[in-house]
């Protein structure tokens, strides 16, 4: 049985103050000022409680032994160092130090199909999908816990790219964008973390040799060196301070089994979502061909050309989000504002199970919250994160295990 799920939300976005930015650049320490009422006790540090807690040995005392020839050898405690968990996936992190630097948001097409198969979408700990125009999407993939030597092909910015850059503190890469787009970005306080290519090895953009596609979709980040590159061009480098909530245990709220996810966001970009309940995770299948009259939908897996794997995730979010026009000529050629801020409607996947939930921007930041409709927070499964971005006029409908979105817009 299957029903239908009407949903709108009309948010506002604050926009941030003019600076002067060049090629590369950062955005200083961002403030955690709520945006929500309820969080007016919230600590005014970006860092408040971030520094380790320092590990003090217990005193002991060894009791008074007669004297004896032999004397006793005296073992002190072995101390149990916590691992060091990485905020956007919830796993140990292996190489600490990379969760010292600000993450790398990057932009990586999805179409022209024949960019497939991508490279590095499972060595990124969170990405987001989201309609761009033409009936096609793209896709947006934060690094932090990993580097890859080639991330893309890196294609061109939109407006929402702002709300990813500031809820992870990130440098935004992507390769220029729509003038109207880009002079924006470019007024405002994340200027400093826009990375777009220029001449030399800073930022470190290149072309892979080893497949035949034409300069405008050949374009790939090296994660491996952009660190070189902050210290070099004095780019910030603080540690950021993220917030994540992560566990293996499920939700307590109730959910419906949810195996299959599928999103349909035009006939022309389509995909689907398959559990599979020996590793946790939902692997990602994507459209092979449009549904143009009458066509059967194909799918056929989406993999990595990096690491060989198929695109996979611990955890799928359906993420329902109001897209407007700011005036009639970006509605002649769809340039969206998708208003990532306030709260709304949301769908959680986790170990087989879907979970009707509200996403929660608290603050600008910091990553979402997704709490039950009661408010309760929804743990994530540690591991890789996929969110699906729709409009806020979206339909769900579900039924034996499988759940299908049809992402509509103004």
């Amino acid at each position: 049985m299957r029903s239908l799920i009407l949903l709108v939300c009309l948010s506002l976005f604050l926009s941030g103050c003019s600076l002067n930015a060049d090629n590369v650049s950062a955005f200083g320490n961002p403030s955690p000022t709520p945006f929500q009422p309820g969080t007016e006790n919230a600590s005014d540090s970006l860092y408040a409680d971030s520094a380790p807690t320092p590990l003090f040995l217990p005193t002991v005392s060894l009791p008074t032994a007669a004297p004896t020839d032999t004397p006793i050898p005296t073992i002190p405690p072995t101390p149990t160092i916590p691992p060091v968990i990485n905020p956007l996936t919830g796993l140990p992190q292996p190489d600490p130090s990379r969760l010292e630097r600000h993450p790398m948001a990057i932009k990586v097409a999805n179409y022209p199909r024949y960019v497939r198969p991508q490279s590095g979408l499972t060595l990124a700990d969170q990405v987001f999908e989201y309609y761009i125009e033409g009936g096609l999407t793209r896709y947006i993939a934060i690094f932090y816990g990993n580097d890859s030597e080639w991330v893309g092909p890196v294609r061109s910015g939109r407006f929402f790219d702002e709300h990813i850059a500031r809820m992870y503190q990130s440098y935004l890469v992507f390769k220029f964008a729509d003038k109207r787009v880009l002079e924006y970005l470019r007024s405002t306080d994340i200027a400093d973390f826009l990375v777009v290519p220029t001449e030399g090895s800073c930022p470190p953009f290149h072309f892979m040799t080893t497949r035949k596609l034409e300069a405008y979709n050949n374009n790939y980040f090296n994660t491996t060196l952009w660190g070189e590159c902050v210290r070099k061009n004095g780019l910030p480098a603080d540690k950021p301070y993220l917030s994540g909530n992560f566990s293996y245990d499920p939700p307590q709220a109730g959910g419906v089994e949810g195996v299959r996810v599928f999103t349909y966001y035009s006939k022309f970009s389509y995909n689907q979502w398959q559990y599979a309940p020996e590793s946790h995770e939902y692997f990602r299948f994507q459209e092979t061909g449009d549904t143009l009259d009458g066509k059967e939908e194909a799918y056929a897996p989406l993999m990595d050309n990096v690491t060989g794997l198929q695109v996979h995730a611990a955890n799928v979010v359906v993420l329902f989000v109001y897209h407007e026009f700011a005036n009639p000529y970006q509605e002649d050629d769809e340039v969206y504002h998708i208003d990532l801020t306030g709260s709304g409607e949301a769908y959680v996947f986790r170990d087989g199970v879907g979970y009707p939930a509200r996403w929660n921007r608290l603050y600008k930041n910091q990553p979402l919250l997704l709490t039950t409709l009661t408010g309760e927070p929804i743990p994530l499964r540690p591991g890789i994160t996929f969110y699906e971005v729709v409009g806020s006029n979206s339909y769900a409908s579900q039924g034996d295990g499988e759940w299908f979105f049809h992402h509509t817009t103004p």
